[in-house]
């Protein structure tokens, strides 16, 4: 049985992310195993969570993997840890719109029995900290809040007081943070700056992150807390297939522009007999060898257009490629990089189709059904799966489309390629990984 925590905080921008990574960091610095997990279908967070805990990231959303598989892929990805530490998404209530709080972190927490600890932004309070911590804790009898960890304190005397405001509330303070300018992440338009995109400087404030937290935090309690999580109901998730034929290779794009690929997705195409590869559209020039299909996942193409752009003989031979009827599947970043131009910058040119940026985002939650069968999917098959952009793509859907949902098309689908803005998480559609696994292996 893995000891678990659930980090929450009353909505967003009280801290979630960086004491979550710092908990991780810290808790890893002691001696222990530590698994990261992320609530929700964000990617950014999960990719501070790894170089904290040395661990593959992971998810746990129940709209996008289904409630029953929420427990196992909680089990998988912690199989090698003695703590996971569950980093909640926006506030602890909050979920899909126009439900009852529905892949909300209170729903991930109910459904994986992991106590709760508050993160709460004091900067600009006092005692009614203890007023917001005390409604947290009896809004839902069914959570239990275990501990609350203040962030951002300005004084010691700050520090007292909100102290003794929680004490009749019998909440414990599992932690005092004070308020640190070294200790940031950069931001743009949708969010973090993905570690990727900044390794080396990320890896430089680890160990400054662990020492703040592990000097403002008593992790002694806060283990303690993460031990008293009962035995989870369930079985770990396993991608394993029946396959024993040859193996073959498929090409997924990483490196600063393409930093966004659930673990579970390489797990699924590995069962199925498919190697996947690291191909960085930045710097190299041409495919794997014995390459035999195209994953591109999510990332920032649009901050780096010019020099993917620039990368001509590797945007050649990955036109060559599709027209040869190579496999390919891209979702958000890999459409953009697909289509003619981005932005004005010529692409790979796989997509009559251009893109560009805007000043409206989408995003949200999304259920999708497939027109007709494709690369990826049965006529009429229906999945769930999120958008996340703030970009367009011109025309918005070929001839045949990818998906359907609230009565718009969207997306290019043949027997060959699938390029969509729809992130789908293949461990709730294993069937995907399976259709595009056997697609490769016919190539």
């Amino acid at each position: 049985m893995v000891a678990r925590i659930v980090v929450a905080a009353p909505g967003s921008g009280h801290g979630k992310t960086t004491v979550a990574t710092g908990l991780m960091a810290a808790l890893r610095r002691r001696g222990l195993a530590v698994s990261g997990h992320k609530v929700g279908p964000d990617f950014i967070d999960p990719s501070y969570h790894a170089l904290a805990t040395g661990l593959p990231p992971r998810n746990l959303d129940p709209f996008l993997q289904g409630e029953q598989r929420v427990v196992p892929l909680l089990l998988h990805g912690s199989r090698a840890a003695e703590v996971a530490v569950i980093e909640g998404v926006m506030g602890l209530f909050d979920g899909m719109l126009g439900t009852d709080g529905y892949a909300s972190t209170a729903h991930v927490a109910r459904l994986v029995s992991a106590p709760v600890v508050l993160v709460v932004d004091a900067s600009a309070a006092s005692r009614s900290v203890a007023a917001t911590v005390l409604g947290f804790a009896r809004y839902d009898p069914r959570l239990e809040l275990a501990g609350v960890i203040l962030n951002k304190l300005g004084s010691q005397r700050h520090e007292d007081e909100i102290r003794a405001a929680l004490q009749p509330t019998g909440i414990p303070v599992l932690g005092a943070l004070r308020r640190s300018d070294d200790i940031h992440a950069p931001s743009r338009h949708l969010g973090l700056v993905p570690a990727g995109e900044r390794e080396s400087e990320s890896r430089r404030l680890l160990p400054a992150l662990a020492a703040w937290i592990a000097d403002g935090v008593d992790l002694d309690a806060v283990v303690r807390v993460a031990r008293t999580a009962p035995p989870p109901a369930g079985q770990p998730w396993s991608p394993d297939a029946a396959y024993g034929g040859p193996r073959r290779v498929v090409a997924a794009a990483s490196g600063q522009a393409f930093t966004f690929r659930y673990t579970e997705t390489a797990e699924l195409l590995a069962a199925h007999g498919v190697d996947v590869v690291d191909l960085d559209p930045l710097r190299d020039t041409a495919l794997p060898p014995g390459c035999a299909g195209l994953y591109f996942g999510g990332g920032f193409p649009e901050v780096h257009a010019e020099e993917l752009s620039g990368n001509e003989p590797l945007r050649g031979e990955l036109a060559r490629a599709v027209r040869r009827g190579m496999p390919v599947v891209a979702e958000c970043a890999g459409l953009l990089y697909l289509c003619r131009e981005l932005d004005g910058l010529p692409m790979v040119g796989a997509l009559d189709a251009t893109a560009r940026m805007t000043r409206r985002g989408a995003l949200g939650y999304r259920r999708a059904t497939a027109p007709s069968a494709t690369l990826l999917t049965g006529g009429g098959e229906e999945v769930t799966g999120h958008e996340f952009h703030r970009t367009m793509v011109e025309p918005r859907y070929g001839p045949t489309p990818a998906w359907r949902w609230d009565g718009e098309a969207e997306g290019f689908a043949t027997d060959t390629v699938h390029a969509s803005y729809l992130h789908v998480h293949w461990a709730g559609h294993p069937g995907l990984a399976r259709r595009f696994a056997e697609a490769v292996h016919r190539g």
